[in-house]
């Protein structure tokens, strides 16, 4: 997407000004997604009209103006061209997803992890995704092994509704079961003991959340994802310190680290990591 950016904007932009474009942007669909520094935000309209004329898929470009904030972990997004919807299709390994850019959290930088985590699922598995959002780690597994049986908790009523619609969407009802509300009282209330799998895709606070997803495995035996954030100067520290982390997340349980791995740099020595735990 870099080179991408900076190709499509290069005769629209003296040379400094691209040095100060951000490096990445986000495509979702027909929805593109960028930040722009506030030294750029008189060439704002001209940078999105110029991604719209050249990106024929692109039919909507907003810029995000925070971060990702709050128990639903949206952001503020501003129109800056195109057709003003923030809601939009988008398609990964097989699916066709509905997505509301703003009043939900997604990301399509998480696309290689979802079908990793798919590929992982043995037969007739029954897994817990305790922060599922629109449905796309749920779906996507269900495509891939039809013996699956998800439980897909979210306490956002959109993203609630856009999972069911895209149950329907992807044919998969009966395989995936949309909750609405907190994972941790909808596991302690409904779901304790049934799982051999659970996904813990919340970066910011999964830590928070261990002791009961372990209580939704049967026998509190079996695989958790876990997802960390951790700063670092690199990649080979930020492994180390996915390491770390994880160890002591989990070090009052019987475990094993299987498998850590890098998932994206989020910020300037920042990193998202998750972690393959087997609790035996």
């Amino acid at each position: 997407m870099t080179k991408m950016l900076k190709a499509v904007l290069q005769k629209k932009l003296e040379m400094s000004e691209l040095e100060n474009l951000c490096s990445s942007f986000d495509i979702i669909g027909s929805i593109a997604i960028i930040k722009i520094p506030e030294t750029l935000a008189s060439k704002k309209k001209l940078i999105a009209a110029t991604l719209i004329d050249q990106i024929k898929s692109v039919k909507s470009v907003f810029c995000q103006v925070s971060g990702v904030e709050g128990d639903f972990r949206l952001r503020k997004l501003v129109l800056l061209s195109g057709e003003n919807t923030t809601i939009t299709q988008y398609r990964e390994h097989g699916c066709v997803f509905k997505v509301d850019v703003m009043n939900t959290y997604f990301s399509p930088r998480l696309s290689t992890e979802r079908l990793r985590i798919s590929k992982l699922i043995g037969p007739d598995e029954v897994i817990v995704n305790m922060f599922a959002g629109v449905g796309t780690f749920s779906i996507i597994i269900s495509h891939n092994n039809k013996s699956a049986k998800i439980y897909s908790i979210d306490s956002n009523p959109i993203a609630y509704d856009l999972c069911k619609e895209n149950i329907q969407i992807n044919n998969v009802v009966g395989n995936v079961f949309p909750i609405l509300g907190d994972a941790n009282l909808e596991i302690s209330e409904k779901l304790r003991g049934i799982a051999n799998r659970v996904l813990m895709p919340l970066p910011e606070r999964a830590r928070d959340f261990v002791d009961v997803a372990i209580s939704s495995l049967a026998n509190n035996k079996g695989i958790v994802h876990y997802f960390a954030h951790v700063g670092a100067d690199n990649k080979k520290i930020a492994l180390k310190e996915g390491l770390k982390d994880t160890s002591e997340t989990f070090s009052k349980f019987n475990h094993k680290i299987e498998n850590v791995r890098i998932v994206r740099e989020v910020g300037p020595r920042f990193y998202q990591v998750v972690s393959d735990v087997e609790i035996i």
